[in-house]
């Protein structure tokens, strides 16, 4: 499958280095708003075609799927222009900045077709496959807390007095939008929509939530999901159940979890080092898309009622965009 990318960030560089590993993705094209920037990454990736001109690029009958890693709140319009010239789209999360933008992109999708997908990498992490494999043996859950706080590599820079996007209201942009996104979208894929959520947040000077966090109430049991762009945290997430508890690291990209079970100790799993969630989520879209797996849908079920908790936690918190 030949892609073109859309961004040239750090996120971009990453896809590249994964599809790299995938033997039948190919990234044939990228878009930038600037020439300069664009011919730079391609350089640096080895891409053939540069585009400025965004219809220009999605006329391009080499292209087969979009890969959008622009600002979050260009990727409704963009998905959908993607979606509506006939392409895939595997989009970069938050997939959307209100549940609203999400319906759009939806439409989109009904109308052309084509798969849409967020690329959510724990929705493709063996890891978190075997957490969520393993649930049922730790019995009725009691209690969940889902954790990813990481101090931002900006923020010092936003301390000083400079305001970039990765801080920027205005881009419809929030800690929960970067990286609260893990842990809610995989509570709500573990558990559905909750019931009730209740939600606090501590904002910037510059009106930004900075960090927060979320109860999730479930019959019989609560999911803290707990977020963060202006501390580190231990990021270690744990569901515990009646007869055992499991465990794992860094939400996005774990490198073991562990299954502990009363009476019969704990085992433990590690990954290789060689692991790649990226490059496992870019197979399985390719794979998707290729053979019009029902798994599309089902994967775009748990993006929409994600993104209408998060319509929820903004309500609460005051967060209009």
């Amino acid at each position: 499958m030949n892609f073109a990318i859309v961004g040239t960030n750090f996120i971009s560089d990453n896809f590249c280095i994964a599809a790299s590993r995938v033997s039948n993705a190919n990234v044939v094209a990228v878009y930038s708003r600037a020439q300069e920037t664009g011919e730079a990454f391609a350089k640096k990736h080895n891409i053939e075609k540069v585009y400025t001109d965004y219809s220009a690029m999605l006329k391009d009958r080499d292209i087969d799927a979009v890969y959008i890693a622009s600002p979050t709140m260009c990727h409704a319009e963009q998905a959908s222009l993607a979606l509506d010239a006939g392409l895939h789209v595997l989009c970069e999360k938050m997939i959307a900045a209100t549940y609203a933008e999400f319906l759009s992109m939806k439409a989109a999708v009904a109308r052309s077709g084509k798969v849409l997908i967020e690329a959510m990498r724990p929705d493709f992490d063996e890891i978190l496959g075997c957490v969520s494999n393993n649930i049922i043996k730790i019995g009725n859950i009691r209690h969940a807390r889902l954790e990813y706080c990481q101090y931002s590599s900006r923020y010092d820079r936003f301390k000083a007095g400079e305001v970039m996007n990765a801080f920027d209201p205005r881009m419809k942009n929030s800690a929960l939008a970067d990286i609260g996104i893990y842990p809610l979208h995989y509570a709500i894929s573990l558990f559905g929509l909750p019931k009730k959520i209740r939600s606090v947040g501590d904002f910037l000077r510059n009106g930004f939530l900075g960090s927060g966090s979320s109860v999730l109430s479930y019959d019989g049991f609560d999911v803290e999901v707990i977020y963060s762009k202006t501390y580190e945290g231990k990021n270690v997430s744990t569901i515990e159940g009646e007869r055992g508890e499991i465990s794992f690291d860094k939400i996005n990209e774990p490198t073991y979890y562990t299954l502990k079970l009363e009476g019969n100790g704990a085992e433990a799993y590690h990954a290789p080092e060689s692991k790649s969630n990226m490059a496992d989520e870019i197979c399985e879209f390719i794979k998707i898309c290729e053979s019009g797996d029902s798994r599309a849908d089902e994967l775009l079920d748990v993006t929409e009622k994600t993104m209408l908790a998060v319509d929820m936690i903004y309500r609460e918190l005051g967060i209009r965009f």
